[in-house]
C-alpha cells in the first residue's frame, strides 16, 4: 500500500480510484523544480504548438491540490481525448505504478528550492488561497490563515528562513517545503531511474540546452515531431516567453492565489542560492545536513556536480 502524503496543501489519496488511461503522463517532481516548465513542454510536444485553447491548470490539472474541486478535475481528465498529462507534488511510492503510464521528475539543486519557496510564500496571497481550499474541499482547517502578508514563521531574515528549510525535521508524509521532503521526493524517482517508463530530468539541463532536453524527453515519450516546428516549441518553452503568458500559464491562475503571477516566474536561474550561503562554513553545514539523508550518487546528481 502506497504511503500517503498529506498537507494543508496536497493529499495523495486523490489519486485513489484514478480511471488511468494507456500512455497517461505524470509530472511529479518536487515543489519549485520546474513543474510549471515541464507541463509546457509536455503541451507543446502532444499539441506541436505554442497555443492553448484554456489555462495550462485546466489542460494538466493537479489532482491532489486541495484547492481544486476533484471532481471537475477527474471530469476535465475524463473530457480529454489527447494524451494526458497530470500535474502531481506526490512521490512515486505514493503513486499507483503503471507500466503504461510515464512518470516524470525533475531534480533541482535544493539550495535554489529553498530561494525559490522564499520568493513563492511572498508571492502567495494566503487569505486568496484559503478561500480557494474551503471552495473546493468544504474542509476549514487552513482558514485560519493571516488576513494579509506571510505566515508568522516566514516573517524573518531570508538566512534564518534558509536553514529553517534545511533542517525541519517534519517527516516528508506531512510537509513538501523543505530539505528533507524535497530530498525524499527525488530519491523515490531515483530508486527506480532504470525503469523505461521512468524519466528523471534535471532544472540546470534544461537551462543548459532546452532543445535538446525537450527532444529527449519527446523520445522517451514516444512523440514525433517534424524538424520545421522545433524551434517555435522551443521558443515557447523558453522562461521569457512562458513568463510573458503568465496569466495563462501559472497554477490556480483563475483563483487568483498569486499577488503578481509573474513573479511566479522570479528569475528561472541557476545558483541563486549563492547569496544566502555566503562562506565555506555554510556550504560544509548544508552537505552534512545533505548527507545524513541521501546516498553520495543522489546528492553529487541533484548538485548536478
Amino acid at each position: 500500500m502506497e504511503p500517503r502524503y498529506r498537507t494543508d496543501v496536497h493529499d495523495s489519496a486523490r489519486w485513489d480510484g484514478f480511471p488511468w488511461r494507456p500512455g497517461d503522463i505524470v509530472i511529479s517532481p518536487p515543489p519549485k523544480c520546474g513543474t510549471t516548465w515541464v507541463q509546457m513542454i509536455c503541451a507543446l510536444l502532444i499539441f506541436q504548438t505554442p497555443a492553448l485553447d484554456r489555462p495550462l491548470d485546466q489542460v494538466s490539472p493537479r489532482l491532489d491540490a486541495l484547492a481544486v474541486d476533484r471532481q471537475e478535475a477527474l471530469a476535465t481528465l475524463e473530457g480529454q481525448h489527447h494524451r494526458r498529462f497530470i500535474k502531481t507534488h506526490t512521490p512515486l511510492d505514493g503513486l499507483a505504478f503503471k507500466e503504461e503510464t510515464s512518470y516524470l521528475c525533475v531534480g533541482r539543486d535544493p539550495r535554489d528550492v529553498a530561494v525559490s519557496w522564499d520568493n513563492h510564500l511572498a508571492n502567495t496571497d494566503m487569505v486568496a488561497f484559503a478561500r480557494a481550499r474551503r471552495s473546493a474541499t468544504g474542509a476549514g482547517h487552513v482558514a485560519d490563515a493571516p488576513s494579509a502578508g506571510l505566515p508568522p514563521m516566514w516573517a524573518d531574515n531570508v538566512r534564518k528562513r534558509f536553514w529553517r528549510w534545511v533542517d525541519d525535521p517534519t517527516p516528508p508524509t506531512e510537509t513538501d517545503s523543505s530539505l528533507v521532503s524535497t530530498l525524499h521526493h527525488l530519491q523515490s524517482f531515483w530508486e527506480a531511474r532504470y525503469r523505461p517508463n521512468v524519466v528523471l530530468l534535471h532544472y540546470a539541463d534544461l537551462k543548459d540546452d532546452l532543445a535538446a532536453q525537450m527532444r529527449r524527453l519527446a523520445d522517451r515519450l514516444s512523440i514525433s515531431i517534424p524538424d520545421a516546428k522545433w524551434p517555435a516549441l522551443v521558443e515557447a518553452a523558453t522562461f521569457e516567453r512562458m513568463r510573458a503568458r503568465a496569466d495563462e500559464l501559472v497554477p490556480n491562475a483563475s483563483r487568483h492565489v498569486f499577488k503578481d503571477n509573474r513573479r511566479f516566474f522570479a528569475s528561472g536561474t541557476v545558483g541563486q542560492w549563492r547569496a544566502v550561503l555566503v562562506d565555506d562554513a555554510d556550504l560544509a553545514r548544508y552537505h552534512a545536513r545533505v548527507a545524513e539523508l541521501v546516498a553520495p550518487d543522489l546528492a553529487a546528481w541533484v548538485h548536478h556536480a
